[in-house]
């Protein structure tokens, strides 16, 4: 097994305490049977919260853009997620009887909990989803035991999604899924409904298996948790009807996984990227949702290590409240990053990565010796159709971009247009907006900002050109006629990735830009200053749990490292980051920079070797570096 330093934060005794109120930690999570105790331990916290009529779960009152119907009811279905499989798997589940009283009186219209009637772009179509996939993999648990009233008022109610607009994206397949419950059942579905909205979801595929979601260009975790794992449901469930959309599902989800096993370090964490964090272990989802399918996209034990290995990282991070309820937030409790669709429970989406449960033990998947996660294979690893290069290292997976366009989400900037996210370090979103900005607020790591006056600024965002060029990430940001930064990026040496700013400027212009975010847990109310290593064009940090640096390869701008404000960091509640300043002229400039960033507080900072691609670049447009 992999063995990786502990950050500083992760020993500390309120971390290691809370750990014990998730769910997961302790267990081994090494074979079907750790898998279903983990299900039922993750739902056991849930059963004080059921409403009288069992319709509806109430975990929290903090708010959500749907009301509070809807909220509730999407955290009784999310669960779903990872009962229906363990049923489907032939484990008991005693709550089964309140689950059925609550599918019944959810859905009648005559009943005090009635989830209310569907409309327009409703998330009641969201959580038909799971309903479905109840429905889907043991309709005898689900669906036999039900009234025969009850079950007219259930198809009914699940139909209306035909007559309403669903969201132009994802959610599509939710109208697919819910129509195919119902054929499962024997009752009205409507295949005109799931072949229009089958051939949608093929206009937002690009090549290899990615796709958009929607009209924007956002390439994020919705395509392996989502495009991927309901195109391989279909693919599995009603290839019968749609034979050539599922052997596409197929095709395309054998091309994607070949890319998207280097997302996933060797510890087992996965790359943080875009938006839904809060889902956590829906990360691995696409993993289980190949093996429903009986899809080796991979070698089977491959696929059994990548996802066993990553709900064990999983249960190393103090993701429950003290009553074992997951939080909303990523590896710690944080409203800051979250979505304004989540809810209380939201974060149940993550249960689809026990869709393996209801693989009998004799599959593949479950017979195949598991992989180490020394054995995933390394290297410089190249998505031409992603627009993604990636690089995994000791206890860490980076992913280089040009950027996306995420408008549409909270923090986009953030979650869609920053040059670097790692596995190890994660992203950091902004605490609040001030003027003049206040960079520990601001908390732009491993991206850039700018200021036309030195008092407002603005952090990179709604990238709409993006790519791979010259073999090396590339993306456009132009926020308005008067600004163009165009931003080419590579990996050099272990530890390091390079960029390239070409920045065309009506005015003269304040730029800045971040390296990444690393714990400082133990440095006290006053930082250390024999952590930092700062002069010009150059800043490093070395905390008791990782080193992060920054080089200025083009000039002597500014060097700083920033004491972000708490909270604003994914992985660590409390962090530094090192940051380069300038001011550039008005006209065309080049700035290049070099980041390095290893997990490890003893790591040696390897001498920069400079990859060809920037070289070449540089070359041939007569950049200098002056390191």
């Amino acid at each position: 097994m992999t063995r990786h330093p502990a950050s500083a934060w992760a020993q500390e005794p309120a971390v290691r305490q809370f750990l014990d109120c998730n769910p997961l930690h302790q267990n081994p999570l090494a074979s079907r049977e750790d898998l279903k105790q983990a299900v039922l331990d993750l739902y056991e916290p849930l059963r004080p919260w059921f409403s009288e009529g069992s319709a509806r779960l109430r975990l929290g009152i903090g708010g959500v853009h749907y009301g509070s119907a809807a909220a509730e009811m999407e955290a009784f279905v999310r669960p779903l997620w990872g009962i229906a499989p363990l049923v489907a798997g032939g484990f008991d589940f005693d709550d089964l009887p309140r689950y059925i009283d609550g599918l019944s009186n959810g859905m009648n219209p005559d009943h005090p909990e009635y989830w209310g009637d569907v409309g327009p772009f409703d998330q009641r179509m969201v959580e038909m989803a799971g309903i479905s996939l109840a429905l889907i993999l043991a309709p005898g648990k689900f669906w036999d035991p039900l009234a025969d009233t009850a079950k007219d008022q259930i198809v009914r109610w699940m139909l209306t999604i035909n007559d309403f607009p669903t969201a132009d994206s994802n959610w599509l397949f939710f109208r697919v899924l819910t129509n195919l419950a119902l054929r499962n059942v024997g009752r009205e579905w409507s295949e005109t409904a799931v072949r229009a909205a089958l051939d949608r979801v093929d206009k937002f595929h690009i090549a290899d298996g990615y796709y958009r979601d929607g009209k924007w260009y956002q390439l994020d975790y919705y395509t392996p948790m989502a495009m991927h794992f309901y195109g391989l449901m279909v693919a599995k469930i009603a290839g019968d009807v749609f034979p050539n959309h599922a052997a596409r599902y197929r095709e395309r989800a054998r091309a994607f996984a070949r890319d998207f096993q280097h997302w996933f370090a060797d510890d087992g964490a996965a790359i943080p990227f875009g938006r839904s964090m809060t889902y956590r272990f829906v990360q691995a989802a696409f993993w289980a949702g190949c093996a429903y399918a009986d899809e080796e996209v991979l070698p089977w034990g491959r696929i059994k290590g990548l996802v066993l290995r990553h709900l064990r990282w999983w249960g190393t991070q103090p993701i429950a409240d003290r009553d074992g309820i997951l939080s909303i937030g990523y590896s710690y409790p944080n409203l800051l990053m979250s979505e304004a669709y989540n809810g209380p429970g939201s974060p149940y989406w993550a249960l689809k990565t026990f869709m393996v449960l209801a693989l009998p033990d004799d599959h593949p998947f479950w017979t195949s010796e598991e992989e180490p996660g020394d054995a995933l294979p390394g290297g410089r690893v190249l998505a031409k159709a992603g627009g993604f290069i990636t690089r995994r290292a000791k206890g860490d997976a980076v992913v280089l971009t040009g950027g996306q366009d995420g408008r549409e989400h909270r923090c986009y900037d953030a979650k869609y247009g920053r040059f670097a996210y790692s596995s190890a370090f994660a992203f950091s979103v902004s605490s609040d907006a001030t003027a003049p900005d206040r960079p520990e607020r601001s908390a732009v790591d491993c991206g850039i900002m700018v200021s036309r006056d030195g008092i407002a600024w603005m952090s990179r965002n709604r990238i709409t050109e993006a790519g791979i060029d010259r073999y090396m990430a590339w993306g456009r940001w132009q926020p308005d006629d008067g600004l163009v930064i165009d931003s080419w990026l590579d990996f050099a040496s272990d530890g390091w990735h390079v960029r390239l700013h070409r920045i065309t400027t009506s005015m003269d212009l304040h730029v800045a830009e971040g390296g990444f975010s690393v714990d400082r847990t133990g440095d006290g109310h006053q930082s250390p200053q024999d952590w930092f290593d700062v002069s010009a064009g150059r800043g490093f940090v070395r905390t008791l749990s990782a080193v992060s640096g920054i080089l200025d390869l083009t000039g002597e701008r500014e060097a700083s490292i920033i004491r972000a404000a708490p909270n604003t960091n994914l992985r660590f509640p409390r962090t530094f980051f090192p940051r380069l300043a300038t001011l550039v002229p008005a006209g065309t400039n080049w700035l290049a920079t070099a980041v390095f960033g290893v997990p490890d507080p003893a790591a040696t900072v390897t001498p920069l070797e400079l990859p060809e691609t920037l070289l070449a670049l540089c070359s041939e447009h007569g950049v200098k570096l002056t390191r």
